[in-house]
Order: C-alpha cells, then sequence, then structure tokens
C-alpha cells in the first residue's frame, strides 16, 4: 500500500523518490521525510485507516489558518484521499529564539481573532481521528453541545470508555452550557488540536502549526488545550493576553473546554483519561 502512495505521490510530484524515511508523527497517520531526485525534501503522511476526507479536510484547515495569521503553516504541496495521503512542504526544526513564545501568543490571538463564519464548519466536515461532528451552529453552545459533548457521549457509551455516572454527567453538562459557558463570544478561528506536538520551533525561531482539526469555535478550547498537555510557557499565554484578553471567568472554564479532548483520548487510550474525565465532569455537577 505504501509503495503505491510513493508511486502516485511521485507521479503528483514529478520527480522520483530516492529516499523515504519514517519520521514520528501521530496515532492516526504513518509520517515520512522524502528526499526526491530533485534535491527537494516533503514531509508526506499515509493511513489506511484514516475517516473518509480526511487529507483533503486538513489540507483545507491548513489553508483556511495559513490565511489569519503570522504564524507559519506548512504549504500544501500534494493531497489525496484515495488512496490516502498529505505531502506538505518540510519544515527544518531548530531552537526557539528570544521572541519565539511571544510571537506565539500574539500570532494566535491573531488567528483567533479573525473570526470564522459560524461554530463548526461551513463545508460540514468531520475533523479528527474520530471524525467528530462540525455542523454550523449560531452559538457555541449550541455547538459544544451538540457536535462534541453529546456525540462524544454517545461513542463514550458504545466502546465503554467510561462509566455510565460519567456519562450521564457529559449529558447534564450539554443542558447547562448557557450556564457555564461565560459571556458569548463570537466563532473564533481555530486550530482545534493544539497541543504542544502540533507545534513546530523551526531552524530561525519562527512558530508552525501542523495538523489542524480547523473549525469555528470559542477560543478558550485551543488554550484550555494548550494547557492540558503542557508544552507551553507562561510567556506564551501573557502575550496573547495582551492582543485579545479573555473574558472574565475563563479560569473556572478551563476544565469545561478540557472535557471534549478528554473523552476523545479515553476513548482512543483509556489509561489514565477516564480517571481525568471524572474529575473533570465533577467540576461542573
Amino acid at each position: 500500500m505504501v509503495q503505491k502512495i510513493f508511486r502516485q505521490i511521485a507521479v503528483e510530484l514529478d520527480a522520483s523518490i530516492v529516499r523515504a524515511t519514517g519520521v514520528q508523527g501521530g496515532d492516526v497517520a504513518t509520517a515520512w521525510r522524502l528526499e526526491l531526485d530533485n534535491g527537494r525534501r516533503v514531509f508526506a503522511k499515509t493511513s489506511a485507516s484514516v475517516p473518509p476526507r480526511h487529507f483533503t479536510t486538513e489540507a483545507a484547515g491548513l489553508a483556511w489558518i495559513r490565511d489569519a495569521s503570522g504564524l507559519g503553516v506548512p504549504t500544501v504541496v500534494a493531497v489525496s484521499d484515495d488512496p490516502p495521503y498529505l505531502v506538505l512542504e518540510w519544515i527544518e526544526e531548530g531552537p526557539a529564539a528570544a521572541g519565539t513564545a511571544a510571537a506565539l501568543g500574539r500570532g494566535l490571538a491573531a488567528l483567533h481573532q479573525t473570526g470564522a463564519p459560524s461554530f463548526g464548519r461551513s463545508d460540514r466536515r468531520p475533523t479528527g481521528s474520530r471524525g467528530l461532528p462540525n455542523k454550523p451552529c449560531l452559538t457555541w453552545t449550541e455547538f459544544y453541545a451538540t457536535q462534541r459533548l453529546l456525540p462524544l457521549a454517545r461513542l463514550a457509551k458504545d466502546t465503554r470508555a467510561l462509566s455510565d455516572r460519567a456519562i450521564r454527567d457529559l449529558d447534564a453538562i450539554a443542558g447547562r452550557l448557557v450556564e457555564l459557558g461565560g459571556n458569548p463570544e463570537p466563532p473564533a478561528r481555530l486550530h482545534g488540536d493544539l497541543w504542544a506536538g502540533n507545534r513546530l520551533v523551526g531552524s530561525e525561531g519562527r512558530n508552525w502549526l501542523i495538523d489542524p482539526a480547523a473549525h469555528g469555535g470559542h477560543r478558550e478550547f485551543d488554550l484550555a488545550m494548550m494547557r492540558l498537555f503542557g508544552g507551553f510557557g507562561a510567556e506564551v499565554f501573557s502575550a496573547y493576553a495582551e492582543v485579545f484578553p479573555l473574558g472574565a471567568g475563563w479560569l473556572d472554564r478551563v476544565a469545561l473546554h478540557q472535557l471534549a479532548p478528554l473523552v476523545v483520548h479515553a476513548v482512543k487510550f483509556g489509561g489514565s483519561y477516564p480517571a481525568s474525565v471524572e474529575r473533570a465532569v465533577a467540576d461542573y455537577r
């Protein structure tokens, strides 16, 4: 399968692949550094089990983010859903510079300020390895309830990833979002999966964003995801706040926004994640 994909990539790029080296990637795709006979290097992702239209959706998300901020976003070189692959420009990583962290905070604030037509995606395409729905919604409360918490509660029930109590709590929280969510905000343009592994620092200290699950959502979601697994220093959040301060009570909502990624991880990996979901939902009983 991989060799067939490599042959199609070579035809698409009008170049021969002289070396393919496996590199660290996500849990869904297999990642490669491809060296071409014209001296060019590119990054490629392939997979035999991604949701339908996964890579073309990711490519569209990359373009959507690139149009909205000064942060680096790799250029899409080639993309296909049959066979499934995504080829991007190669980013040579390097050490952070003195202003790298602050630049990330300011760039993320600019991305969020650009906004989105609605909560969700206008093309309605699902995102992520579990194909979460993105039907356009007028409010964040409708979106987070109907497109995230309730579908995830059903998925967790079907896979027995969470206790019955936790699933009931998720359903109850979905019904209380108007009360819990703070003052309404317009939809922000989100990366949608912003953990530290989806941010690269290039050879000149520039920030690059990769692997988005891009959609219109509440901006606190990206920031809560960044806090969930660590890897981002206080300087990033301080620079963000200087450009685009968060609404009152944001700290009380961090765990609320972390619920969706925690449930996804409980379904995919088990381990300690179900207990993390239990602790998060307890904050909102």
